[in-house]
């Protein structure tokens, strides 16, 4: 299968304020993403509140980026659920609409406990579009599924036909390297942490990733790829630093998904509020947001 080379981006959900879903946006969502480097969207995931959403709801997401996408833009639905039919039906729609491809996280509930019992979640799931690349989604402190990924790419080796790799949103250096390299990189291993984009790079085989803060952030994370390609360490440096810097900021204001989609608004795309029970920023912590953000001259570095 293909490998995914460059950043992905995983994008927020927006919303009017009285919380129903708003399509208006996504075109030019989807024009700022792919003029500030991305190559393609994670959509319906954990930045896009996947698991508060409606079929229905999520299904029109996903016809609405595949109509507002450039050509050769990825299109990669996220299709996990509590239910697995559900899935199986998301999956399906992915599949009929012409999505790139699919990909899930382990289900919150029931709590998945065993290796077994995610290659059967996986099977069931990525059976329902078998002509479409199934990514793993591994991102334990979402779920509780702290199972070792080594294991399960040898579970799942040959057991599932379209299976592609792992979205791996871990601090586990030492394991994402190991699944990198298992089967001679027969699996795409996708970085999930925007955080650690330049040691991946340095370990030798990070190719591409899935990332949250690409969203406001992109020009600053495309650009440790482009200056390690270059051999700019230093430059490299530099720019990871700066994606800590704006990763300490978020933190203040409850994470990428709460934090981050306000930055949004801030740099020209309102994007709304959050679903209860996310707390979004008020406005007086959007004004603590923004004084913390021109700190670190964020505006001049930002996707615009």
């Amino acid at each position: 299968m293909e490998k995914i080379k460059g950043l992905i981006d995983a994008p927020f959900t927006p919303f009017h304020e009285d919380g129903s879903l708003n399509l208006a946006p996504i075109p030019e969502y989807a024009a700022l993403l792919a003029r500030n480097g991305l190559k393609g969207v994670f959509i319906n995931g954990s930045s896009g509140e996947g698991y508060m959403l409606t079929e229905e709801e999520r299904m029109q997401l996903a016809e609405a980026w595949m109509a507002a996408v450039p050509e050769d833009f990825k299109v990669i639905v996220h299709v996990g659920s509590t239910s697995v039919m559900s899935s199986r039906r998301l999956a399906e729609h992915a599949q009929k609409i012409g999505a790139w491809g699919i990909g899930a996280m382990a289900t919150p509930f029931p709590k998945i406990g065993s290796i077994e019992q995610l290659c059967r979640y996986c099977e069931e799931i990525a059976s329902a579009a078998p002509e479409l690349p199934f990514y793993y989604y591994h991102i334990p402190a979402f779920n509780g599924a702290f199972l070792s990924m080594y294991d399960f790419l040898k579970a799942v080796d040959g057991r599932i036909p379209n299976f592609a790799g792992i979205k791996y949103t871990f601090e586990s250096l030492y394991e994402y390297n190991r699944c990198r390299r298992y089967q001679n990189g027969k699996f795409d291993m996708l970085h999930g942490q925007d955080e650690t984009i330049l040691p991946c790079l340095a370990m030798g085989g990070a190719q591409g990733g899935i990332g949250g803060t690409t969203n406001y952030n992109g020009r600053c994370l495309t650009g440790i790829i482009e200056a390690w390609e270059k051999g700019d360490l230093e430059k490299a440096r530099q720019l990871q630093d700066f994606a800590q810097d704006v990763i300490d900021v978020i933190c203040n204001f409850r994470g990428n998904i709460v934090g981050g989609k306000r930055i949004m608004k801030l740099i020209g795309l309102d994007l709304g509020p959050n679903r209860v029970p996310f707390m979004s920023v008020t406005e007086e912590e959007e004004q603590e947001l923004r004084r913390q953000l021109e700190a670190i001259d964020f505006f001049s570095h930002c996707n615009k």
